[in-house]
C-alpha cells in the first residue's frame, strides 16, 4: 500500500543524516538549540533553589559533581558539534530514578538513581557517559529532524490514506509512525549513547564493566523493563537487551580502559 511504502521510506531517511540538515532549516540549529537549553536549564536551577531541592553540599552531589569533572576533558574531546559546550551538571533532590541531559552540555542527575541503586563512582561514569554522548552526538537535534520527517510522512500519507481501512486509515497512519519510526529511532539513539558512553567513561579511566552492574541492578529494580510489550513500546531497548550489547562491546571498552591505568 501507498502509505507503507512511504513510512518505509521515512525509515531510510531517518537513519540517514537528514534529520540534522532537516532540523537546521528549521532554525533548530546547534547553536540555537544550545542557547534555548541554557536557558530553560537556568530556569530549572531557578526554580530548584526556590523549592529548596538543589543539592549542593551532599555525598551523593559530591559524588556525581567527581564524575563530572573528571569525565568532561575526555567529553570535549569528542566534540565534533563546532559549538563549545559549557558543560554543567546540576543534582536535584528527588527518589525519582532518572538523569538526563539538555543539548550544549547541560546534565542533571536526580539523587533518587544514585542514592536507590547504591551507585558507585563507576556507575554514575555510565550513566555520565551516556548523557554526555547524549549531547556530544545531538540527538535532540536528530529528534527533531526526524520529528519533522515523520510528520511530513504522516501529512502526505493521509492525502493517499484518506478513510480507507474502514475508516480507521489516519489512525493506522499515525500508529505506523510512531512504531514504525518514531520509537526504533529513539532506541538507536539510546543503544548509540550506551555505547558512546561505555567508550568515553573507558578513555576517563573508570571500569567499563560497572555499566553492566548497573543495569543489573536496574533490572533488580524495575522488571518492567524486559517485558515484551515494554520492548515493542518503549523509546528505550529493554534492560536485558543494553547488557547483552554493552558485553559485546566489553573487549573493545576494556583495551580502552586498560591503557588509562
Amino acid at each position: 500500500m501507498k502509505y507503507k511504502n512511504l513510512l518505509a521510506g521515512m525509515v531510510i531517511a531517518t537513519t540517514l543524516t537528514g534529520c540534522t540538515t532537516v532540523a537546521d532549516l528549521m532554525g533548530a540549529d546547534s547553536a540555537t538549540l544550545n542557547l534555548s537549553a541554557a536557558q530553560s536549564y537556568n530556569q530549572m536551577l531557578t526554580e530548584a533553589k526556590q523549592k529548596q531541592i538543589l543539592d549542593t553540599t551532599s555525598a551523593t552531589y559530591k559524588k556525581v559533581n567527581r564524575v563530572f569533572l573528571k569525565m568532561k576533558p575526555y567529553a570535549d574531546q569528542l566534540n565534533q558539534t563546532g559549538q563549545k559546550f559549557d558543560w554543567q551538571v546540576a543534582v536535584i533532590k528527588s527518589n525519582e530514578i532518572n538523569a538526563y541531559v539538555a543539548p550544549g552540555g547541560k546534565v542533571v542527575f536526580y539523587t533518587g538513581i544514585v542514592d536507590t541503586l547504591k551507585l558507585t563512582d563507576d556507575e554514575v561514569a555510565a550513566i555520565m557517559g551516556h548523557e554526555m554522548v547524549h549531547a556530544l552526538e545531538e540527538h535532540s537535534k536528530n529528534k527533531v529532524g526526524a520529528q519533522a520527517l515523520t510528520d511530513l510522512a504522516v501529512s502526505i500519507g493521509s492525502k493517499y490514506v484518506g478513510q480507507s481501512a474502514g475508516g480507521y486509515g489516519g489512525l493506522l497512519l499515525d500508529m505506523g509512525a510512531q512504531f514504525g519510526v518514531g520509537l526504533p529511532f529513539s532506541r538507536n539513539l539510546e543503544s548509540r549513547a550506551d555505547k558512546g558512553g561505555l567508550m568515553l567513561m573507558a578513555r576517563a579511566g573508570y571500569n567499563p564493566n560497572a555499566a553492566i552492574t548497573l543495569w543489573q541492578k536496574m533490572n533488580a529494580q524495575d522488571s518492567r523493563g524486559n517485558s515484551v510489550l515494554n520492548k515493542f513500546t518503549s523509546t528505550h531497548p529493554t534492560n536485558d537487551d543494553r547488557i547483552a550489547a554493552l558485553q559485546q562491546l566489553m573487549p573493545e571498552a576494556m583495551t580502552v580502559y586498560k591503557t588509562k591505568k
